[in-house]
């Protein structure tokens, strides 16, 4: 449900942003952007309002270990993922000032008030703001695989139809995941946040994971680090700001502190080192490896633990 919700909802996002005359670069640098984060934010929102902060924080914690760890690693290791200037220049620097950010606000206080959440999301627009300028100023376009442009002719009922296919499925997905998370972890005999961290990070991230691993078996360069970065920047500033505005989240299990959120940081702080030794500007097969088990040490380290 969360699946084809998110592929409608960035289908009638798109086609209704056509309608607004917004240029593809804009289109696919911002509303593309934000539709694909819906199943985290609708989960996030759903745990929250539910009185689950530990789902709401081990989801967007999760879902950034697993966009590297396990998106990046698999990618990494079916084709090469090639590294631009954009990446150490820009996206990573932003990424990593928000997961030291976010960690900073967590630990005044052990919640994500309000006022804290409303501090994201004006990050975000800043961020916005800074992609945009640098876009345009390079000269560049949104990726073509991004924004399909036969949704520019789409008709107004079709685009309705979308958007409540799409809202409709992202909002009962995200009821059952929360509910089955907290069953399963129930069975299982361990806390909601390792759920979180685990199988709801890897659910919320299965849109990337596919669109990675398909263009990655088609060759295809489109998929960059910087799309993943640019994911997890989002997952931060919009979702945990977002839901922290509607329902603060508070820090319910000391490990998201003590453990979750250093890993996140630690996923994120390595990849400068992977891009530049020893091949430059690379990140190849045996690189993926050692990603990709580093996070399988992350899931079996939750649940031992």
């Amino acid at each position: 449900m969360l699946v084809v919700g998110g592929e409608y909802l960035v289908r009638s996002s798109v086609a209704l942003s056509f309608k607004l005359n917004l240029s593809r670069m804009v289109i696919g640098l911002t509303v593309v952007s934000f539709a694909t984060s819906a199943p985290e934010l609708l989960v996030s929102v759903n745990a929250a309002l539910d009185g689950y902060s530990d789902i709401s924080l081990g989801n967007v914690i999760g879902s950034n270990i697993a966009n590297i760890g396990l998106v990046m690693g698999i990618t990494a290791v079916i084709a090469p993922l090639v590294i631009d200037r954009d990446f150490y220049k820009f996206n990573w620097p932003v990424m990593m000032f928000l997961s030291v950010a976010l960690y900073i606000l967590l630990t005044t206080g052990n919640e994500l008030d309000r006022l804290e959440g409303g501090v994201l999301i004006i990050l975000l627009l800043i961020y916005l703001f800074l992609l945009l300028r640098r876009a345009r100023g390079a000269g560049v376009k949104a990726e073509p695989e991004a924004v399909d442009d036969t949704l520019a002719v789409v008709s107004n009922v079709k685009i309705l139809l979308w958007l409540a296919i799409g809202g409709i499925a992202l909002w009962g997905g995200s009821e059952l995941l929360v509910k089955g998370a907290v069953d399963l972890a129930t069975t299982l005999g361990v806390s909601e946040r390792v759920i979180a961290v685990t199988m709801i990070a890897v659910g919320t991230s299965v849109p990337e994971l596919a669109a990675s691993v398909i263009a990655a078996l088609k060759k295809e360069k489109a998929i960059s680090l910087g799309n993943l970065i640019g994911s997890n920047i989002f997952n931060i500033a919009s979702v945990l700001g977002i839901t922290a505005v509607i329902q603060p989240i508070a820090v319910k299990s000391e490990a998201v502190l003590n453990n979750d959120i250093f890993w996140m940081i630690g996923f994120a702080a390595v990849l400068i080192p992977l891009a530049f030794i020893p091949r430059k500007y690379e990140i190849g097969r045996y690189k993926g490896v050692i990603i990709v088990s580093a996070y399988a040490l992350f899931v079996s380290m939750a649940f031992l633990n």
